[in-house]
């Protein structure tokens, strides 16, 4: 039986979020997502110093590279799919990144308000 596809937050099939570097709770490029990813790695945000800083300041360093898990480390304009609950918090305090809309998985909703993530949409 095959699997439905994922959708996006606006209602369209998931587009991917970044294989440069590559992401994803699977590292399929995608924000796709189960019951496995307890952190809900949900949104595709496109990195900004500031919520870089703001992520290594609240306990996750995004920045540093980690080769023992094939994590290189992000920079600015890199695409990420980050934790819907991180996202919020940055949101909370002004430093949320912007947002695909079309690569942030429908889940993301269960933990982050629509109108949020609209109003940080990056330009297509």
């Amino acid at each position: 039986m095959q699997k439905d596809p994922d959708r996006n937050v606006v209602g369209g099939t998931l587009l991917p979020c970044s294989n440069e570097p590559v992401t994803g709770f699977f590292r399929d490029g995608c924000c796709s997502t189960g019951p496995e990813d307890l952190g809900s790695h949900t949104v595709c945000a496109v990195m900004t110093a500031e919520f870089l800083t703001f992520s290594m300041e609240t306990g996750n360093d995004l920045s540093t590279p980690r080769p023992e898990w094939g994590f290189p480390g992000l920079q600015p304009d890199d695409h990420w799919c980050v934790c819907a609950s991180r996202w919020l918090e940055a949101h909370a305090a002004g430093v949320a990144a912007p947002v695909i809309l079309g690569a942030t998985h429908e889940r993301a909703l269960e933990v982050v308000p629509i109108d949020a993530l609209i109003s940080h949409a990056a330009p297509a």
